[in-house]
């Protein structure tokens, strides 16, 4: 594109978005450009952000006719490069922040329908108001969006129970690669009408369209939660303890994680003013969340019937059941501040990965051991979702290797660890989805049937090529 018809493009996104909310000076773009975690930052044409569906749709067509790439942008904490432009500076990025408007509640439905740049926070504060649930959880709910959330798929801690977003969205409003507008905005949870579009759009990282609104599943607000962290010798035990927990307390129970040792000791070096629930120390602990209907006396036997048959029959060594509401997010934040005692104690490889929950413990040690060999002294930080086959499988350097020299180990290590996941009939990417930094990793893990099938949605629904390329593939 000549230099006057780059400027007669940005005229009109001006024209469309108005002038204030098309940036361009490169004073204002590097927060847009940058990823979470500042391991790279791209460029763009602009950034733009659009206040209604309408000028989404009006900025795409324009992008569709000038083969100008987008890339949509929601909350910017997305760990896999997914919602940032490459270094080539000729996308527009579009930022979905000013379509935060929740649309509509309907109590007897029980949904809600949300722009997408609503941050989850605020949706489930929206549901809490009118004495719902909308159970989507997660470490960066203050600040991620629900666009992006669909868009890759989220976790979280509760999809033990409530499934990922994909089983919360009855309904998405999309803006095709086109520019067209698909109202899809239905709150029906049986419509058997044809192919499923709304799961075609989830989990494509705004490879295929634009997601702009979505109707959420909501839920009845739980009379009690109670939680517990439970001391382990071992993963195999924190399975035996999950089957246990699961046959006492049924659907009550709504998260199970898996912390190590090392993550614990992480988190109290950095954070000393958590609590340390106990006076010694174990390999391994599960963290549980029971969220009954009935009472809080209900929740509580439950619970502590199913750790008292752990610590009699050996499972369990320890346990520290919450007796408050204070004491229950004291336990959840040691959980969730273990990425943040990982950042700060330097930089480290992440992996997110799944595996069928019955192998988990066996991937467990095959791979650590895996890792010594390789890379003697690694420290290996492993936590997780452990109720869904989720772990967080992150490796540090060993002690008196710099944190930069073993972060050119990555290619090395990914191949250790993706390699036996493989081996385990595993996914590399369980919630974080694959942007551009597992793109190029699929050919090694998926079929080419599968990758052929893809790339035919792709060239269908995307025919230019313009949406979020060099992402997924």
């Amino acid at each position: 594109m000549t230099d006057a018809a780059s400027a007669a493009f940005l005229e009109c996104c001006r024209a469309i978005a108005g002038a204030a909310h098309v940036l361009t000076d490169p004073r204002d773009t590097p927060p847009y450009l940058t990823d979470w975690r500042g391991r790279f930052t791209g460029r763009a044409r602009a950034v733009v952000s659009p206040a209604s569906v309408e000028e989404v749709a009006a900025l795409v067509r324009l992008c569709a006719e000038h083969r100008v790439p987008v890339v949509p942008q929601g909350g910017r904490t997305g760990l896999v490069l997914g919602s940032v432009p490459d270094d080539s500076g000729s996308a527009l990025l579009l930022s979905l922040r000013r379509l935060n408007r929740v649309r509509a509640i309907d109590p007897f439905n029980r949904t809600m329908t949300v722009d997408a740049g609503c941050i989850l926070a605020d949706i489930q504060a929206h549901a809490a108001q009118h004495g719902m649930l909308f159970p989507l959880s997660l470490a960066a709910e203050g600040s991620c969006t629900i666009g992006g959330n669909l868009a890759t798929n989220a976790g979280g801690t509760g999809v033990l129970r409530y499934g990922n977003t994909r089983e919360l969205c009855l309904g998405l409003e999309v803006v095709t690669a086109a520019g067209a507008v698909w109202d899809g905005l239905r709150g029906l949870r049986k419509d058997n009408t044809g192919y499923d579009l709304r799961d075609l759009y989830i989990g494509a990282e705004g490879t295929l369209g634009v997601i702009t609104g979505a109707v959420l599943k909501l839920f009845p607000q739980p009379k009690a939660a109670i939680t517990a962290l439970v001391a382990l010798c071992s993963p195999g035990d924190a399975l035996r303890l999950l089957k246990l927990a699961e046959s006492h307390c049924g659907p009550t129970l709504t998260g199970y994680e898996l912390m190590s040792d090392v993550c614990l000791r992480l988190v109290a070096s950095h954070f000393p003013g958590l609590p340390r629930p106990f006076p010694g120390r174990y390999p391994q602990y599960a963290l549980l969340e029971l969220s009954s209907h009935e009472s809080e006396q209900h929740a509580v036997g439950l619970l502590e019937g199913a750790i008292e048959e752990a610590l009699e029959a050996g499972v369990a060594q320890d346990a520290a059941v919450a007796t408050s509401i204070a004491q229950s997010r004291a336990l959840w934040a040691i959980r969730e501040h273990i990425p943040l005692a990982q950042a700060a104690a330097g930089k480290n490889i992440k992996h997110d990965i799944s595996l069928p929950i019955s192998r988990i413990a066996e991937f467990i040690d095959a791979t650590d051991a895996l890792l010594q060999h390789a890379f003697p002294g690694a420290q290996v930080v492993c936590f997780g979702h452990l109720g869904d086959g989720n772990l967080h499988y992150n490796v540090a350097p060993p002690e008196g290797i710099a944190h930069e020299d073993f972060l050119a180990e990555q290619e090395a290590v990914n191949r250790v660890v993706y390699d036996s996941v493989a081996a385990f009939g595993g996914s590399i990417s369980a919630e974080h989805g694959v942007g551009a930094l597992k793109r190029d990793e699929l050919p090694r893990y998926k079929s080419a049937v599968e990758l052929n099938l893809m790339r035919a949605l792709k060239a269908a629904l995307d025919p230019l090529g313009i949406m979020n390329p060099g992402k997924i593939l």
